[in-house]
């Protein structure tokens, strides 16, 4: 019979699956929203262009999506899941995160074919310095994306979380419940890899006119990032699972983490 501190547990338990997947689920998405605009990395932090030269063909700067922004807490985010509740945690959140990806896909297409009232171009026909403006063409543009890119996405998104995944129970399998940062960072390091080059060559190469040489330059340049900030955010990470203890208790927090560390299947 369940006891009054089994009920507190999985009620718990629950709460934080909740709260863990609706972080992911917000970034995942945001990030794909305003994924469609690029900016200078070098210019957010006041510096002058690389100007790195790959191939002999390529100068490229740091230029990355706005999706990257926040992308790195999902990376947080599936670490601290796959440490609690496991691959099946993970590959749950993934696949229902990728069904509203391409749910939210389907009603910008809707959105962006729907005939604009005249009224709102004729309020928005000028930006503030009275220049003519379509905001109709502007809309579009934005929200509207190609479909190599949507599905380059998704099957970067789901590709890489399944190998995070995996590389992560891997590398607690021979850690042990230590070395936090090795088995969050490495996972994230061996799963962004093959995120950075799938979304490009599906996207850009498979769909699009990109050359390889041209693939690989801007996918470096990709990993770079995500190698860094990686790196960068594991004390978050760290602070991340002090609360999740402190919430749930130690005990409770190891079994959870024990039972999930026992599945170390791919799929």
């Amino acid at each position: 019979m369940e006891t009054t501190a089994d009920k507190s547990f999985h009620n718990k338990k629950t709460s934080l699956f909740i709260v863990l997947s609706g972080i992911f689920l917000t970034n995942a998405i945001l990030a794909e929203i305003i994924g469609v605009k690029i900016f200078s990395g070098e210019a957010t932090l006041g510096l002058e262009p690389a100007g790195w030269t790959f191939f002999g063909k390529y100068v490229l700067d740091f230029n990355l999506t706005a999706g990257a922004v926040i992308w790195p807490v999902v990376f947080i985010t599936t670490d601290i899941i796959n440490e609690y509740f496991g691959k099946k945690g993970v590959r749950k959140i993934s696949f229902l995160t990728a069904g509203f990806i391409a749910y939210g896909f389907v009603f910008i297409a809707i959105a962006t074919s729907l005939p604009p009232a005249p009224f709102w171009l004729d309020v928005n026909s000028t930006d503030p310095a009275g220049q003519p403006f379509n905001i109709e063409y502007a809309f579009d543009t934005i929200f509207r994306q190609g479909l190599g890119i949507i599905i380059g996405s998704l099957t970067a998104f789901l590709l890489g979380q399944l190998i995070d995944v995996y590389v992560f129970q891997k590398l607690r399998k021979i850690t042990g419940s230590k070395m936090i940062w090795l088995r969050a960072t490495g996972s994230t390091l061996v799963s962004q890899l093959i995120d950075s080059f799938v979304v490009l060559g599906i996207a850009f190469y498979v769909f699009g006119n990109w050359s390889i040489d041209q693939l690989i330059a801007v996918g470096i340049i990709n990993y770079i990032y995500k190698f860094t900030v990686a790196i960068v955010l594991t004390p978050l990470l760290y602070l991340g699972h002090d609360i999740i203890d402190k919430y749930l208790g130690k005990e409770d927090a190891k079994r959870m983490a024990e039972e999930a560390a026992s599945d170390t299947s791919f799929l």
